[in-house]
């Protein structure tokens, strides 16, 4: 969704600080930084990581980010847990849209991805066919919020 969303809104966002490089964090993602360590303490789930990321992004983006971001968390957390312990695979369309962000994200070394079959050349070809009228058709969808 994110690449989606930045690609819609011409948005500069380099992707791999999903992945933890804070040196990732310039572009448009307002307090990148702070939010990329958050996310990392809230995943350890080492309490003195959490509080300083937590103190950190208070000082910087102030309280209405950090309780955003703390229920973003909460609510992935939750969907993650569900999907992981139903054994949940992504389905062949969201697989075929994601190919190409899983394979540069390097998402495949994740345990849960174990449960979504690996991709066939079909899926490779088509999520590249894919890719431009999916962010034109999220664009618009965009557009109409």
């Amino acid at each position: 969704m994110l690449s989606l969303s930045a690609d819609a809104t011409k948005s500069d966002v380099n992707l791999m600080m999903v992945n933890g490089e804070e040196s990732a964090a310039v572009g448009d993602v307002a307090h990148a930084g702070a939010l990329i360590k958050f996310a990392e303490a809230v995943a350890s789930r080492d309490e003195g990581l959490l509080a300083d990321a937590r103190n950190r992004l208070l000082e910087e983006a102030g309280a209405a980010v950090l309780v955003d971001a703390a229920a973003v968390a909460g609510n992935f957390q939750r969907m993650v847990r569900i999907a992981d312990a139903t054994g949940i695979p992504l389905d062949e369309a969201a697989a075929t849209m994601a190919h190409g962000r899983v394979q540069e994200l390097e998402l495949e070394r994740f345990a849960s991805a174990a449960h979504t079959p690996a991709a066939g050349i079909k899926r490779r070809l088509l999520s590249v066919l894919i890719r431009p009228f999916a962010a034109r058709l999220f664009s618009f969808a965009f557009r109409k919020m």
